[in-house]
């Protein structure tokens, strides 16, 4: 496949998605920019603004399996890798499989789990594989995990640990549709007789494994790749921050970037790609000082002061 190719069946997926899913373009973009770039996205907003609804649509499009985890305090390790059983016909121990082996994974408000599940997840996120009872099992391929968090419930809930956010390639919101689009929800409700709407199978499998390795071809010129470890170092040098982007999140905004570039129908990269993908790659994994969270410091002003303070290279 082609970045030609890619760039059809981008559109294609986020048309269908588009379809069931009242949200900005640019959001279901985001989503779809995770999967393309073989990472995993986080989603955080209030109840009932679609999050649940596009992480299903996703899945639907993408022609992948799909499973729903809602993480609970009670919730454990077992109950999202799975669990040995006791055969007793023939007096051995069966590996059952738990909810995460899936294709796309929907981990339903994640920071209401104990860390000791949270924790559950890092291996499947980073290795694509779970261990249990020290026995490896791999998860299938493509593996794509879609977590949602509320950001106005604090009571019940454990915040993610840095190294757990850190392994989202990207995080973004949907946020309240505008007027309008709030009154295509209802006329679209009016016109079904089901509650929520379906997605169509846009891919399958095998071209969404093609899909993910269209951007592998994507060319990246030298000063472009000292822009981006520019950009993640400058994190690091803003008074505001205590710790700014690791160079895993360097090179996650490498992969993003020429995540886009195919998704755009593009061979090479620009400056603007870099600075589209900068906000859902790298705001999520700058720490605020105490000083800054008390002053109510947002992490998206982080990136906005990165991007004006370091020099945009030229590209011909």
């Amino acid at each position: 496949m082609d970045v030609t190719e890619a760039n059809e069946q981008c559109d294609a997926v986020l048309d269908a998605i588009g379809n069931a899913v009242i949200a900005d373009r640019e959001f279901l973009e985001t989503v779809l920019l995770g999967v393309m770039a073989g990472g995993h996205a986080l989603l955080e907003d209030v109840p009932g603004t679609g999050k649940t609804l596009t992480a299903r649509s996703f899945a639907s499009a993408l022609g992948l399996s799909f499973s729903r985890v809602q993480f609970t305090p009670d919730l454990l390790p077992a109950d999202v890798t799975g669990t040995h059983v006791f055969n007793e016909q023939d007096r051995t121990f069966e590996f059952n499989e738990g909810p995460i082996f899936a294709n796309v994974v929907l981990a339903d408000e994640i920071n209401r789990a104990p860390p000791k599940t949270q924790a559950a997840l890092l291996e499947a996120m980073e290795e694509g594989q779970v261990t249990v009872d020290g026995d490896t099992h791999d998860l299938p391929k493509p593996f794509f995990v879609i977590a949602t968090q509320n950001p106005v419930e604090q009571e019940g809930t454990f915040p993610l640990p840095e190294a757990q956010v850190d392994r989202f390639a990207v995080k973004s919101s949907i946020g309240y549709p505008e007027a309008e689009g709030e009154y295509e929800l209802l006329r679209r409700r009016a016109g079904r007789s089901a509650q929520s709407p379906s997605v169509g199978t846009v891919l399958d499998e095998r071209l969404v494994t093609d899909l993910r390795e269209v951007p592998e071809s994507v060319r990246v010129d030298d000063d472009l790749l000292e822009y981006m470890a520019n950009v993640a170092r400058e994190t690091r040098e803003d008074r505001r921050v205590s710790v700014g982007v690791s160079p895993r999140g360097t090179q996650r905004l490498f992969e993003a970037t020429r995540a886009y570039a195919a998704m755009q129908g593009r061979e090479f990269v620009t400056p603007d790609d870099v600075k589209r993908v900068a906000h859902p790659v790298l705001a999520h994994r700058v720490v605020l000082t105490p000083d800054a969270q008390v002053n109510n410091v947002a992490k998206s002003a982080i990136v906005d002061h990165v991007l004006d303070s370091v020099p945009v290279p030229t590209v011909e």
